[in-house]
């Protein structure tokens, strides 16, 4: 999706272990960058039923209220995996905020707007791109809010 829509960005992989506790961690860790610029990517279910991307830095939890708030709900929580995979085409610790089946609405942690580059899955475990957020936001066509606590 970056490429197609021109956007600078890096490709970075690494090997996955499977036995590794976060998938977030592991990936700052394995690539040598500091915590807070990866960004794990989350969905949530709202209380009308809709499910929402929250992309957060792996060094943070997601923050139910906020996300509910952000996008003008009373509830949110933790989507079901199956749901998750159905929706987004992509498998838990691979879910990335670009080319799912559908696209969601998607809240990204306004932290990510400290740092000139952020990176987030690209797909699969062990596979991340680096870009910059606000491409990230355009190409998603999301919004800005802090989510994490």
């Amino acid at each position: 999706m970056a490429k197609k829509q021109r956007v600078a960005h890096t490709i970075h992989e690494y090997t996955h272990d499977e036995a590794h506790g976060s998938y977030g961690l592991e990936a700052a860790e394995k690539m040598g960058v500091p915590a807070d610029r990866v960004f794990k990517t989350l969905v949530v279910i709202l209380d009308n039923k809709a499910l929402v991307v929250g992309v957060i830095p792996v060094s943070t939890q997601l923050s139910m209220k906020q996300i509910a708030k952000a996008v003008g709900a009373k509830k949110a929580v933790m989507a079901d995996k199956a749901d998750v995979e159905r929706a987004t085409g992509y498998v838990l610790g691979g879910v990335s905020p670009l080319g799912q089946k559908k696209q969601l609405k998607t809240i990204i942690d306004s932290s990510a707007q400290a740092h000139s580059t952020i990176f987030v899955s690209a797909g699969r475990r062990g596979l991340e791109i680096e870009l910059n957020a606000d491409d990230l936001l355009a190409l998603t066509r999301g919004h800005y809010a802090h989510i994490g606590q």
